[in-house]
């Protein structure tokens, strides 16, 4: 689907609850601490909406995030059945060496009530061998590839700037969306990284603030449904 589809199916999910709920527009915005007119352009499916909104809708109609992408149906037929086939499907792959900053990132996941899978790996050579279903990996199917690839730039084994690059360098994976972790917004790696083809960068630690500004960047196909399911690798 394309982003303005999923826009408009995503605005037609909240009209449909709002009026189920027999709420006015002004009941839903005053729910959800929003203006009317913001409502009125997100049933339209004119709005780029941040995770901190979707929050917001979902707490206002009574839903979890997950059932309110549900009633979005932001995925084709053709995609679901590929993600319930591909049972151990991660949505996210973090590469992150830091414990703490591992913990943060997961806490912040927590705290947005995300049911994406993820898959925390240490260093930048896991992560090549993950996307490229190579060694420990090589039962996977790269078909099953993470929607969402959160990296840091600074790993050990392969630097994080040379993940992306071959990432981004070859066709099977290069659909992959790519956001950088940084200590600074000064790193002089960012533009690089920027310039490589990743869709974003945040400044480390990550939180629910941080990871909410730059969801609009990346479309709602990350949203997967399902049980949420974090997994953590050496």
């Amino acid at each position: 689907m394309e982003a303005a589809e999923r826009k408009k199916d995503f605005g037609a999910a909240v009209r449909s609850e709002r009026t189920r709920l027999k709420l006015s527009q002004e009941d839903l915005a005053e729910r959800a601490n929003l203006h009317r007119t913001y409502i009125t352009d997100i049933e339209r499916g004119a709005r780029n909406l941040s995770l901190e909104t979707i929050c917001k809708l979902a707490t206002a109609l009574g839903l979890s995030i997950e059932a309110l992408f549900s009633r979005a149906e932001l995925r084709q037929p053709g995609e679901q059945a590929a993600a319930a086939q591909a049972g151990n499907l991660v949505d996210v792959l973090l590469v992150e060496d830091n414990p703490q900053d591992v913990e943060l990132t997961l806490a912040a996941f927590k705290q947005a009530r995300l049911t994406n899978r993820v898959l925390v790996v240490r260093d930048g050579a896991a992560a090549l061998d993950f996307v490229f279903c190579r060694r420990q990996y090589a039962h996977r199917r790269m078909e099953n590839n993470p929607h969402i690839l959160l990296l840091d730039l600074n790993l050990p084994k392969v630097p994080g700037l040379d993940v992306l690059r071959r990432i981004k360098a070859d066709s099977q994976t290069r659909h992959i969306r790519v956001v950088v972790l940084t200590s600074s917004r000064k790193d002089e790696h960012i533009t690089q990284a920027l310039e490589l083809g990743a869709e974003a960068y945040i400044v480390k630690p990550v939180n629910f603030q941080s990871f909410s500004k730059i969801t609009p960047q990346l479309s709602y196909q990350w949203a997967l449904l399902g049980t949420a399911t974090i997994q953590a690798r050496a």
